[in-house]
């Protein structure tokens, strides 16, 4: 079976999608770690996504995975979707979830000039848990944030900075005629990193593509309304 690859965003790691590995019995799951990040926070993170997402096709290459499916989270979106112009005959089907066009993020609850800033003043701790509340429609009081907040922490100042400036410089929104695999667009409606304009663009920029909106979740409906999530990416991806 082809298996499913995730490909975390800003501040994440593969160990945020311990609920889909467990929720998608029947669908093997490759949950990657980008360098600077999670499990591989050793590494010298990527300053381009363009560089993370050759990165990621050679980390699948490395594992011998040939063809596969991809979801790729927020800066992970990003990355998916150059993966996706970059090797179109690996991708098999594209799952582009709580993402968007450009990297700046017009309407985000924050600049990305100002998260730099932030980071420099107050420090990874302070601005991984800052950062991750923004992600639950209940901030802090979610039951999901402080695992979150600890998987962000595990990123330094420098990766936090590489990020940033990586999806500041970042503009995919010429290429998405460029994408041929079937792809499928989901959306938390209470989104405070990717509002409604950046999300309807993929929708309706990229052949081929589906939308789904789940309802009072944020940033990480993943972790917010799993079930839901979960029967989603079941019913996407094995129509393959």
């Amino acid at each position: 079976m082809i298996p499913l690859v995730f490909v975390h965003g800003f501040m994440g790691g593969s160990a945020q999608w311990d609920g889909q590995v467990a929720g998608l019995p029947d669908v093997p799951v490759i949950a990657l770690d980008l360098p600077g990040y999670g499990k591989n926070s050793h590494m010298t993170a990527c300053h381009d996504i363009v560089d993370f997402a050759r990165w990621a096709l050679d980390e699948l290459t490395r594992q011998n995975v040939a063809r596969f499916h991809l979801l790729g989270h927020s800066m992970g979106g990003m990355i998916a979707q150059e993966m996706a112009t970059l090797a179109p005959d690996r991708v098999e089907r594209l799952v582009l979830y709580g993402t968007g066009v450009q990297g700046v993020l017009p309407g985000r609850f924050e600049t990305i000039e100002t998260s730099k800033a932030r980071v420099r003043t107050d420090g990874v701790l302070h601005t991984a848990r800052r950062i991750a509340a923004t992600w639950f429609l209940k901030c802090e009081q979610a039951l999901g944030f402080e695992a979150c907040a600890a998987i962000a922490q595990m990123a330094a100042k420098p990766t936090l900075l590489a990020g940033l400036d990586a999806m500041e410089r970042w503009d995919g929104e010429a290429r998405l005629n460029d994408i041929t695999a079937q792809t499928l667009v989901i959306w938390g409606d209470c989104d405070r990193t990717y509002p409604w304009p950046q999300v309807q663009k993929l929708w309706q920029a990229i052949p081929n593509t589906s939308l789904a909106v789940l309802p009072n979740c944020a940033h990480v409906p993943h972790l917010e309304s799993p079930d839901i999530f979960n029967a989603i990416l079941n019913d996407f991806v094995g129509q393959a």
